[in-house]
């Protein structure tokens, strides 16, 4: 469905040949004969018949479906996956990275400039060796089932904590809760294969412009499973050292003007009160 909303988005008259659909390919044994016949190039050796699993990878995540993941009470087993260790098995000794960000986009990692590409797979070399980016899910189809599926994205993981933490010290406060009420959203449209769409590309020029002051360092500290914030820094900060304080801000922060904010904000509380609405 994904790929071909896409392809009638660019080319509306573009044909879809779909085997899996038209074909008398009923299921994964009969298009992997039909691939080793044909000498279509497939790895067969994680592919075999014998396999419980359908796996799917891409730079950003790998998934695992079927097999006995189909029964939800089902704990995945340990040979299943295949770009991380188990947290039990990661190191002992936690490991920092530092990630560089302009425009809310990593650019460099401790240091080193490098392309997106090679920060994905940086990140999830790293990740996976520490037993970060594991899930076990199940999700809501669009077409309206419910699937159980596992994934691995040591990559993805850690960079939307980190993701998070430059936003949390660089946005607007009504910016970023505006930006986490439409993110669903955003997430929905490209599950459900409307990359291309019109409201997608709407919503990305909002989230875009929310990003250009997006920029800084983020310290991690990856461990077992974890990816912990250890700081963070942005020359566009909106972190006020003279007003966050909790020792003398000599007069950046008068406590005193809370007591009106407090009562305008409870006056409707306080109206519906005094005419017999108890909140209890």
């Amino acid at each position: 469905m994904r790929f071909e909303l896409g392809a009638y988005a660019l080319k509306p008259g573009i044909r879809v040949i779909a085997p899996w659909r038209e074909w008398d390919l009923t299921s994964r044994e009969t298009l992997m004969a039909y691939c080793k016949e044909r000498d279509i190039p497939v790895d067969f050796a994680s592919a075999k018949k014998k396999s419980p699993y359908s796996m799917d990878a891409n730079l950003l995540h790998i998934s695992y479906e079927g097999g006995i993941l189909e029964d939800p009470w089902a704990e995945a087993e340990e040979d299943m996956w295949r770009w991380s260790v188990s947290p039990e098995a990661a190191p002992d000794q936690p490991t920092y990275i530092e990630l560089d960000y302009e425009r809310g986009d990593i650019v460099g990692i401790d240091g080193v400039a490098m392309s997106p590409a090679t920060v994905l797979e940086t990140l999830n070399r790293v990740g996976g060796a520490n037993g970060i980016g594991r899930d076990d899910i199940v999700e809501n189809r669009y077409v309206g089932m419910k699937s159980r599926g596992c994934y691995e994205t040591p990559g993805g993981t850690i960079m939307l904590k980190a993701h998070r933490a430059i936003e949390s010290l660089t946005l607007d406060r009504e910016v970023a809760h505006l930006k986490d009420d439409l993110m669903p959203r955003y997430a929905n449209m490209i599950y459900n294969g409307y990359w291309w769409s019109p409201e997608r590309r709407m919503l990305q020029a909002a989230i875009d412009d929310s990003q250009q002051v997006v920029n800084g360092r983020v310290r991690l500290k990856l461990y077992k499973g974890n990816v912990i914030v250890a700081g963070r820094q942005s020359a566009d900060s909106l972190f006020d050292e003279s007003i966050a304080t909790f020792e003398e801000d000599a007069g950046a922060y008068d406590q005193k003007d809370a007591e009106g904010f407090i009562k305008l904000n409870a006056l409707r509380m306080r109206i519906a009160a005094n005419r017999g609405r108890s909140p209890l």
